[in-house]
């Protein structure tokens, strides 16, 4: 399959010719074409040997000291003096700090490191007159301690931190005598620090510098109002990037063999609608922000055509020698991509209509077929946290994760040159406009210790994990395996509910007719006359032929389905049962096994619109009341009597442990007691004539600790698994009573006097009653979610179980069950049997929902084939006693987008999924191609004995043949011998 795809990849590169005038246009049509779910599956592989792993910083953000050792002001020293704003003066301090982050950058074994030197450190007024050797000695002292644990320098000479004198005197970029300083203050640089530096950016995100700094006043030196600077300011940074590239070019290329750019930020943009109008919008979108500055130094000298025909006189223009001065003066492409823009400093009117996303996946293959494949350093890369986040940063690491997968599929499915990717930033720092309400470092500072502590983040070990292995290797637990499961294993579908038609739709008409009596070529009635009608039979329902006829077609074993218990006793008294509709479910039952497919029942559905209890119930306050077990009771006594001859698989309650804001523990407990009273009833009255099984229904998602580093977030996961699968199988499968882990939970919290979660008691009867209550363990598992304590962002805070809970980014998602998860299916089934040992467990329910227009549903096949996969493993190699796979769901006309039948316009279609489940089915799993066909023609049967005929059935049939020949001879002799008649003389 790896190899299909990087086949239809490859031949998708033709829609995208590198060069092309606006190539990157195509680039959002190829990505339409990509096989899904294959292409946005994660992709276990390493990074090319070569590959660059950096981290980095920026001056202004972390230097502090700002009137240190003769240092000038910068403009973000004068910008954030105003008002009522955070600064950069102390930070992180790394200029006193530098043996500390040394020590933390060889820490994470990366091989480069990318910083910025602060212009008004060197130059304090920002000529070459004012230079400042004490600025100058902190960077080669910084340099020669990072060649010395052999890490590389990769050198910003200006991260927005202009020298403010310039900015006073000139107006700061907008002036072009900025040119020549500019080229001034890099010549210093070269010639002082180049023999050591390999890589040199000269500016960083003109794009912020010019727009935000001289158009919206976001950023210093925070002007605004003249809708032509912006654009005057970006001119004049483009022509000092050349000048300088120009300057190394000629006078240091040749001696130093070191590699100049310029970091260029992006966002990325998505069409709202598939036309060429919008795709068009989005090009332009990436023009304004990055084309801005990359056209001109990557392709031609010259302006997107986008910004000269809606800018006019604003944009200024190129001569043609500066064009031809400007154009190629890169030696790769530097990329910023994250946080720095992407949601934060593009304004709608840059987004052109359309809506902006994030994949730097895109981003890279546009640039790369806009700009004639250049090499692509990823200068700044990740995410962010809230300022009040300390060390367990778990965004940022899966958006670290998330961009590092893309970068990575870019690579080997794009054939784009990314030759290094860096991480933002090394510590905490000062960011920008948004002060110190967000954290990007990969180390924590504690801004309020005195030596401002560093700690490193789980995002730090990640990263640090992530460069020791070169990527994402596959590891033997995330390869699938080839391998059967038992001759008898239940092979299954599930539904909330079937179709239902209480009146047959055959023989229920006692009128005769005459066809075409007038001429009208239709049936008329013959008036007064009746025919007697025959007792209904259950093959007199159509629904019933139709949904067994297309169960038969899945080749499943076991069909499992719930009974509507508020139609079929709509006043919850049994005396008053809808006969029909209990004649409807007996017919269903036994047409099921007519054709060899076993019914599991279940008794109780709770939905999210429906409660699943008769009406009066619910007005009694539903299972917070008593008499509503007793109710259940009676009605599972009765489904056991009028059914129970044709099921042999029931279950009383299905999810009851899915935990909603109204229902409290008392109804949990009420809903134990009645599946005990219910399954009592069958043991003690049914289970000797009708040799069925009774259990209950969990809801067993998994839960992930989210931070693999640390066990922090062992006992948060565990909290969860407790209070939703522990709730109710400690009672029913372990102790008797529910996990200690709840109840002292729950105690901690109500001394608070801040809440009410009262958990009840057990008496000792009760206890009896509930535990043990089993015949097997039935769980429904559709997804996996991470976990940790940590309050990041409140809407996916659990406030009562303090947890927060958070996706990983590279998780395949479904609409609405969630992440697609597969080996969550085998940690939740290690978790059961771990806990109540040896118990036959069934899952009852696994699916996820997809497009129900389409009948090629990929993102079930690839679901389903990797969730059995993975219980497939808990199964031979875990030594898991699983006994049954159920399918979720049986159609959507009953379980909307979850079907594998679809159901569209009154009718139902084949979808992609359900061949390959019956593939499955068929194949009892993944056989290898080279072992031998499973022989299931043993396994119903206890005896050993047997395998002798199996094993030597050829000879055996052969010596029966003779024995039986032998036995009808003597036979025949003995008769004639004996025949009265005619004797023979001897």
């Amino acid at each position: 399959m790896r190899l299909r795809y990087l086949y239809f990849v490859l031949c998708c590169q033709v829609l995208c010719v590198s060069g092309d005038p606006d190539a990157g246009s195509r680039t959002w049509a190829r990505f339409l074409k990509l096989p899904y779910p294959e292409d946005e599956a994660f992709l276990y592989d390493t990074f090319p040997d070569d590959f660059m792993w950096s981290v980095g910083t920026a001056a202004y953000q972390t230097e502090g000291a700002f009137q240190k050792d003769g240092k000038g002001l910068s403009i973000w020293d004068t910008f954030t003096s105003a008002g009522n704003r955070g600064t950069g003066e102390v930070a992180s301090d790394s200029y006193h700090s530098v043996h500390r982050d040394i020590h933390l950058i060889q820490k994470l074994k990366v091989t480069h490191y990318r910083f910025s030197i602060s212009w008004p450190r060197i130059f304090p007024n920002g000529t070459i007159g004012s230079y400042n050797e004490a600025g100058a000695s902190y960077y080669i002292n910084l340099i020669h301690r990072l060649k010395r644990i052999g890490v590389e320098p990769v050198v910003t000479l200006y991260h927005w931190d202009l020298p403010d004198t310039l900015q006073r005197l000139y107006g700061g970029w907008s002036n072009p005598i900025l040119v020549d300083l500019f080229k001034e203050y890099a010549e210093f640089c070269f010639r002082t620090f180049g023999d050591n530096v390999k890589f040199w950016i000269t500016i960083d995100n003109p794009f912020v510098v010019a727009w935000h700094g001289y158009g919206t006043g976001m950023v210093a030196p925070g002007i605004k109002g003249d809708p032509g600077l912006p654009f005057r300011a970006g001119h004049t940074l483009i022509k000092a990037h050349a000048a300088v590239w120009h300057l190394y070019d000629n006078k240091f290329r040749q001696k130093q063999g070191g590699k100049v750019s310029i970091a260029l930020g992006s966002h990325w943009i998505s069409p709202r609608k598939k036309s060429k109008e919008n795709i068009k919008a989005c090009q332009c979108s990436l023009d304004f922000v990055l084309g801005w500055f990359a056209k001109p130094l990557f392709i031609d000298g010259d302006y997107p055509a986008c910004m000269k025909k809606n800018l006019s006189s604003n944009l200024p223009s190129f001569t043609e020698a500066e064009k031809r001065e400007i154009r190629n003066t890169t030696d790769f492409f530097a990329l910023s991509f994250g946080s720095v823009l992407s949601f934060q400093l593009i304004n709608d009117s840059l987004k052109f209509g359309q809506t902006e996303s994030l994949s730097l996946r895109m981003v890279l293959y546009w640039i790369n077929a806009e700009y004639n494949s250049p090499k692509i350093f990823i200068v700044e890369n990740g995410w962010f946290v809230n300022g009040n986040t300390k060390t367990e940063d778990a965004k940022n690491m899966y958006y670290m994760k998330r961009f590092i997968m893309e970068t990575l599929k870019s690579i080997k499915y794009d054939n784009v040159s990314v030759i290094g990717y860096t991480a933002w930033s090394l510590v905490d720092g000062f960011e920008w406009y948004r002060e110190y309400n967000i954290r990007r470092g990969l180390y924590y500072v504690d801004f309020l210790s005195p030596d401002l502590r560093r700690e490193p983040k789980s995002s730090a070990f990640f990263y640090q994990k992530l460069i020791e292995k070169n990527g994402f290797p596959l590891l033997p637990e995330n390869e699938p395996i080839t391998g059967v499961f038992p001759c008898n294993f239940t092979w299954g579908t599930a539904a909330n509910s079937i179709q239902v038609e209480t009146i047959p739709s055959q023989f229920n008409d006692p009128n005769v007719y005459v066809w075409d009596k007038s001429g009208n070529k239709k049936p008329e009635k013959v008036e007064g006359v009746v025919v007697p009608l025959r007792k209904t039979r259950c093959g007199d329902y159509a629904s019933i032929r139709y949904q067994v006829s297309r169960l038969h077609r899945m080749h499943i074993t076991h069909f499992q389905f719930s009974l509507n218990w508020p139609s079929l006793v709509p006043t919850g008294n049994v005396s008053q049962v809808k006969t029909t509709l209990l004649l409807y479910y007996k017919c269903f039952v036994s047409e099921l096994q007519r054709a060899n497919v076993t019914p599991v029942v279940t008794l109780w559905h709770r939905t999210a619109q429906h409660s699943g209890l008769p009406a009066p119930l619910v007005k009694n306050k539903g299972w917070q009341n008593t008499d509503t077990v007793q109710a259940f009771v009676a009605y599972a006594r009765l489904c056991f009597r009028e059914l129970g001859d044709h099921v042999k698989y029931w279950i009383t309650l299905n999810e009851p442990n899915i935990r909603d804001e109204q229902k409290t523990f008392l109804e949990g407990h009420n809903l134990l007691k009645a599946h005990a009273l219910a399954w009592h009833v069958y043991d003690e009255d049914f289970r000797r004539a009708q040799k069925g099984q009774v259990s209950i229904t969990l809801h067993a998602d998994w839960v992930e600790p989210a931070y693999p580093f640390s066990r922090n977030d062992v006992e948060p996961a565990n909290r969860v698994l407790e209070f939703r699968i522990g709730w109710f199988a400690e009672p029913i499968f372990g102790n008797g009573d529910y996990p200690q882990l709840m109840r002292e939970w729950l105690q901690q919290r109500n001394n608070l006097d801040l809440y009410d979660y009262h958990l009840p008691h057990f008496t000792e009867e009760e206890r009896n009653l509930v535990q043990g209550t089993y015949d097997f363990f039935a769980l429904s598992h559709y997804t996996t979610s991470l976990v940790f304590e940590e309050v990041e962002e409140k809407t996916q805070y659990n406030t009562y179980l303090e947890v927060h809970f958070i996706p990983d980014t590279t998780w395949l998602k479904s609409p609405k069950r969630g992440a697609v998860v597969p080996w969550g299916l085998r940690k939740v089934l290690n978790w059961v049997k771990s806990r109540y040992g040896d118990v036959p467990i069934y899952i009852m329910s696994n699916g996820v929902d997809d497009d129900q227009t389409e009948t090629d549903d990929k993102l079930r096949l690839y679901y389903m084939e990797n969730y059995i996969n993975e219980a497939l493993k808990a199964s031979v190699l875990d030594g898991v006693n699983l006994q049954g796979y159920f399918a979720y769901a049986f159609d959507d006309q009953s379980d909307p987008g979850f079907g594998l039948y679809g159901y569209i316009h009154d009718e139902f279609y084949i979808k992609l999924s359900l061949g390959h489940y019956r593939k499955i089915i068929d194949k009892n799993g993944f056989p290898s191609p080279t072992a031998p066909k499973q022989d299931c023609t043993l396994e119903p049967y206890s005896c050993p004995g047997c395998s002798l005929f199996f094993t030597k059935k050829s000879m055996i049939t052969f010596l029966s043949f003779i024995g039986i020949c032998f036995v009808i001879t003597v036979g025949l002799v003995m008769y004639y011998s004996i025949k009265p008649g005619k004797r023979y003389p001897y």
